[in-house]
C-alpha cells in the first residue's frame, strides 16, 4: 500500500519516495546550484549517491539538468539500437542490442522508482549512480557498442 500512497508511512517504507519527490519538486526549472541541494546533502534522502542520484541531479541541477540527462541517455540508447541495425553480423546485432536494452532497462527502472512511478527497488542509474562493479559493467557495455561499431568484416 505504500507503493500507491507513500503518505499511509512517510516515517517508514514510504519514506525514500516522500523524500525523492520533495527533492526532484522542490529544484524547479534551473535548480538550487551544484551542491545547495537541502534533500542530498542533509542526508533526508537515503542512498543519495546510488539509487537516488536521479533525484539529487533533479533537485541540484532542476528541469534543465534532468531534461539534458534524459537527452543524452536518450541518444546513447539511440546510438545503440543503430549499431545494432547496421552490425555486420548476427553476433554483434544482438550483442549492441542487448547492451542497448540493459541501458534502457536501468534508466527507465531507475527514473521511474526515483520519481513515484515504479516501486523503489535498488536499481542504479548508468554512469551515474556511485558504485564500482556497476561503473566498470557500463564501461564494458559501452567498450562492447564500440567494438561491434567500427567492426567492417565477417571474419
Amino acid at each position: 500500500m505504500s507503493f500507491l500512497d507513500p503518505s499511509t508511512d512517510p516515517l517508514g517504507r514510504g519514506y525514500h519516495l516522500m523524500q525523492s519527490k520533495i527533492a526532484i519538486g522542490s529544484g524547479g526549472v534551473l535548480g538550487k546550484g551544484f551542491t545547495h541541494g537541502t534533500q542530498g546533502q542533509l542526508r533526508f534522502l537515503p542512498e543519495h549517491h546510488t539509487d537516488f542520484i536521479f533525484a539529487v541531479l533533479g533537485e541540484e541541477w532542476g528541469f534543465m539538468g534532468s531534461f539534458a540527462l534524459l537527452t543524452l541517455y536518450f541518444v546513447l540508447v539511440l546510438w545503440g539500437l543503430s549499431i545494432a541495425q547496421n552490425a555486420k553480423d548476427r553476433l554483434g546485432a544482438f550483442l549492441a542490442f542487448g547492451v542497448s536494452f540493459m541501458f534502457l532497462w536501468h534508466i527507465l527502472i531507475n527514473i521511474g522508482m526515483v520519481t513515484g512511478m515504479m516501486p523503489v527497488v535498488g536499481i542504479p542509474l548508468p554512469f551515474m549512480s556511485y558504485g564500482g562493479s556497476f561503473l566498470i559493467s557500463s564501461m564494458i557495455g559501452a567498450g562492447i557498442l564500440a567494438n561491434v561499431s567500427m567492426r567492417r568484416f565477417i571474419f
